[in-house]
């Protein structure tokens, strides 16, 4: 582990007022406040999002699998204990493959006694090594529906990368009734600061690609969006404070859940 060299889900960590960041990722983040002082505010309504969302995904979708890939550090609650705290036999499988988070894949594994988790170790690139996986093929049944959520990952893919097919391929595997959830950095409310934000990343050596709502539109095509589509990140569903005192330029964030026809 590179503790020298700051890491985006450390830097993220330290946004979120956690624990697992070290002196270089602290720098990237100040630096990152410097150009766009919301960043952390974003980052903490990025993660409601993430409640929110698994919480509809259980308790009204009634989906109870869960595969969880760019997982990042473990922050209380974790996907895995919203969606148990609906359905407590849910299956979870969390998909990361950042050193920091493998040593905190204890966190992650803390299932309800009905359900399951797992944690692999694998790139969101290897879409073919995630669904033949073990972890995937052991705790995830994939005739019935799973809840596909990238939540914060793919504006750290370039498109060099070929993201929109490797989510592509991961839903293709996915049957109907099947979910994507995600949420996005876009420059479309604060092109200035935005584009300094991935400019600081970028600078430290971190992929960094904020993408329009045209673009992100391309990841739910042929999908059936949920209410209320695709919009920043703490509009989706709000119900806390904290997204209600929030405006579009602060967040900077688009999200969105989708089904799978």
């Amino acid at each position: 582990m590179h503790t020298t060299v700051p890491h985006s889900a450390r830097i993220y960590d330290y946004f979120l007022q956690g624990k697992d960041n070290f002196p270089a990722d602290r720098e990237a983040g100040e630096a990152a406040l410097e150009v766009f002082p919301y960043v952390a505010e974003a980052a903490r309504a990025n993660r409601r999002f993430l409640h929110r969302v698994v919480q509809y995904l259980a308790e009204q979708a009634g989906v109870s699998q869960f595969l969880d890939v760019g997982t990042g550090i473990p922050t209380s609650p974790n996907l895995h204990e919203v969606a148990q705290g609906v359905r407590p036999e849910a299956g979870v499988v969390y998909v990361d493959n950042d050193p920091l988070v493998l040593a905190h894949a204890r966190a992650l594994l803390t299932s309800s006694p009905q359900g399951r988790t797992a944690y692999l170790d694998c790139d969101l690139l290897a879409p073919d090594r995630i669904l033949s996986s073990p972890e995937v093929r052991d705790t995830l049944d994939l005739s019935r529906p799973v809840a596909l959520t990238l939540i914060a990952v793919l504006h750290f893919v370039p498109d060099e990368a070929d993201p929109l097919g490797v989510v592509r391929r991961l839903l293709e595997a996915l049957p109907s009734g099947s979910y994507l959830a995600l949420s996005q950095v876009t420059a479309d409310f604060n092109a200035e600061a935005i584009g300094q934000l991935a400019e600081t990343y970028r600078d430290r050596g971190i992929a960094a690609q904020p993408r329009s709502r045209a673009e992100v539109t391309r990841f739910v095509d042929g999908l059936e969006l949920v209410e209320p589509g695709i919009v920043a990140a703490h509009r989706w569903r709000p119900d806390a404070a904290e997204d209600h005192g929030l405006v579009d330029e602060q967040v900077s964030v688009w999200s969105v859940l989708a089904r799978k026809p």
